[in-house]
């Protein structure tokens, strides 16, 4: 996949692959919608824009499911998700509180940041909210 930051899409979006990512199907947009606690109206836009930008296949009355493009951005968002959250436990939040924090700023936080969070944690394999996949952190390398 061409090179990203990790600041492409919205915060909405975000949940939006996220969610995708966890389903690893073909999803009905009502079922996002309902997930999401979206408008179908919107759901379909934004799905729109997704698949514009390579994120998702979207074939209209049959769902959507992510690209290789899309599946690889996808588990960067866990993957920051996951660092954010268990960086904010290091500083006295519970694990339900700081999942919820991360939630409302993790969309502003570049790719470049979290490599170089991750890399000063030593790389950890388990957050509160989780595993936390490598597959988008740069192990040994040195910025």
């Amino acid at each position: 996949m061409e090179s990203f930051t990790g600041l492409e899409v919205s915060p909405k979006k975000v949940e939006y692959l996220k969610f995708l990512l966890k389903k690893d199907e073909t999803v009905r947009t009502t079922d996002i919608s309902s997930e999401l606690n979206v408008d179908p109206s919107t759901t379909t836009k934004t799905l729109a824009d997704l698949a514009s930008q390579g994120y998702v296949d979207h074939v209209p009355y049959r769902g959507v499911k992510l690209t290789e493009k899309g599946k690889e951005y996808a588990q960067f968002l866990v993957h920051r998700h996951n660092i954010l959250s268990l960086l904010l436990t290091h500083y006295g939040l519970s694990a339900e509180e700081s999942c919820h924090e991360v939630s409302r700023f993790e969309a502003y936080v570049s790719k470049a940041a979290i490599e170089k969070i991750c890399a000063s944690m030593g790389h950890p394999t388990v957050s509160v909210c989780g595993k936390i996949p490598h597959g988008s952190c740069k192990i040994g390398e040195h910025s």
